[in-house]
This record gives structure tokens, C-alpha cells and sequence, in this order.
């Protein structure tokens, strides 16, 4: 159900979006691993080493850098297939049956199987391998893939039982696009085999067109789906815009978040028929 992608699918918002030749590479390779293999995972543009520390003065003039964070329980990796390489982010929701999770709508593509691990760091047990049941999109988003809508929220599951957000000790509440100046923070997992998150704490920007929008440099493919979490509520995914942001950038998106996503909540709470995510999506990036 899941596609590798964008920023960041990470900026991920089809198989092969905004990648170096490089990346798309590693891309295919991970795609072909998850279609062979019993496991495979979605992403941003290519990986850099992230600087040891962030500048997280949101008064400062240069924009923070994206370093390595300790994981969130409530942010986790999406896999591929159920393998071992993750190629975009997701937030674990405050919902009724606690079996939720939150992501960019670039990441998921009908076909591909799908797991889902909160609060990585290099393995995850078989216990916290949750896969993705059921995924559910903004009618926009089906209709023509509009960046408007570029978020999806996907239901899982594991055998042994349980919910994800109470493993996660709690999920997070659903928000109004942060209005510029909030501060925030945003925390994902570069595409790759293991590993741990990066993330900043910055202020948002202004919008762009309508998008939300926050400046941090390094953020990598595999970020696209991460959660802007501002307290206890998440306010926006990397996406959107570009696909959450073009490789070149230092600038990142999200969709407005809006009465829509709350209204996709409520029928992904509700159980309902699960939507055919598309497969094909147009690279807006240069």
C-alpha cells in the first residue's frame, strides 16, 4: 500500500519522485526487494550526514540544520513489503480503536504490502512491526492527486494483538494548520536499512500558495509523512507543496490541515470500505 517517494518519500509522493540518479536507484532496488522478499519499506531527496548538533533558536536568522533526535514513540518508519528498508515517515493518531497512523498521501500506492514501526532506532522486535490494513484518502486526492490533499491515514494491526498508540503510550490529537511563528517540531527517518530519526525545532514560515510551510536544511529523503507536532496535537505532514519540498531546498510543506482531514479521520474511525490509492503520480520538481 505504501510507495517510496518524494522529500521527502520520504518527500515521498510517487516511486521514483525527486531522486538523483542515485536514488532512484537504491529506490528501485528497494521496490524490487518488496515485491522478491518476504520484506521490504518509502522517502525525501538523498540522504546526507546530518550535522552533530541543530540550531534550534527559532530568533535566529539561519535556518536550523536537521540532526539526529532520541525517537518518538509517536513517530515511526513505513517499510516496504514488511522488509528492512524504510522509506517514509508516519505519526501514530489519538483515535477511537488506537490502530491509526498518519501520513503523506505520496507514500501509499495501491499493490505494494506495508508495515509500519513507531519510535525506531536500527531494529525493531516482531512486536512492534505493526502492517497496514487499510488506508484512506481525500476524495482530491483520489480524483487527481491533489497537493492539497497529500495526506492519508492507514489502519494496522499486528498478531499479537494490542494497539498501536498504546504502545506508543499515547497518539497524537489532529490540529489546525499552524498558523506562521508556531513553533514546532518535526522528526523522521532518512530512507535506509535501520537507523534512527532526525529532526528541528523551528518556527513556521509563511505560507506558500496556501501550504504550510517551516525552513530546515538536511532534511532527507524518507521524511515526507512527518508529522509537524506542536504539544500534543500534529498540525501538518511533509508534503503538499512539491511533495513536501523539492532536494534542492532547504524549505519544507504540508498540506493545510483543515476540516477535511478531520473528516477523514472520522471515516477511517468508522471502519469503512478502504480506498485503491493511485499509483502514478506527476513530479512537479525540477
Amino acid at each position: 500500500m505504501f510507495a517510496a517517494t518524494a522529500k521527502r518519500c520520504g518527500g515521498a509522493r510517487s516511486v521514483l519522485m525527486r531522486f538523483s540518479a542515485a536514488g532512484r536507484a537504491l529506490l528501485v532496488a528497494g521496490l524490487l526487494l518488496a515485491m522478491t522478499a518476504p520484506a521490504a519499506a518509502c522517502a525525501k531527496h538523498p540522504q546526507v550526514q546530518p550535522a552533530a548538533t541543530a540550531n534550534t533558536s527559532v530568533a535566529a536568522k539561519v535556518p536550523p540544520t536537521a540532526a539526529p533526535v532520541p525517537p518518538d514513540p509517536r513517530v515511526g518508519a513505513v517499510f516496504l513489503g514488511g522488509g528492512s528498508l524504510h522509506t517514509c515517515t508516519g505519526g501514530v493518531l489519538d483515535s477511537a480503536a488506537g490502530d491509526l497512523i498518519l501520513t503523506a498521501a505520496h507514500c501509499v500506492a495501491e499493490g505494494v504490502d506495508a508495515t509500519f514501526v513507531a519510535g525506531l532506532k536500527d531494529t525493531a522486535a516482531p512486536a512492534d512491526v505493526w502492517h497496514v490494513d487499510a488506508v484512506y484518502l481525500d476524495p482530491r486526492w483520489l480524483q487527481n492527486q491533489d497537493p492539497l490533499a497529500d495526506f492519508a491515514i492507514a489502519r494496522v494491526s499486528r498478531a499479537s494483538g494490542g494497539s498501536v498508540e498504546e504502545q506508543a503510550g499515547g497518539g497524537l490529537k489532529l490540529g489546525p494548520a499552524p498558523k506562521p511563528g508556531t513553533v514546532i517540531t518535526v522528526s523522521g527517518y532518512g530512507m535506509g536499512v535501520g537507523g534512527g530519526p532526525i529532526g528541528c525545532r523551528t518556527a513556521t514560515a509563511p505560507t506558500n500558495k496556501g501550504f504550510p510551510a517551516f525552513d530546515c536544511a538536511e532534511l532527507v529523503d524518507g521524511l515526507s509523512g512527518a508529522p509537524w507536532i506542536d504539544g500534543s496535537n500534529v498540525t501538518g505532514v511533509i508534503g503538499g507543496l512539491d511533495g513536501g519540498g523539492c532536494s534542492d531546498e532547504s524549505v519544507s510543506y504540508s498540506p493545510p490541515f483543515d476540516d477535511a482531514v478531520k473528516q477523514l479521520l472520522a471515516r477511517a474511525e468508522a471502519g469503512g470500505p478502504a480506498d485503491a490509492a493511485p499509483t502514478t503520480f506527476e513530479d512537479d520538481c525540477d
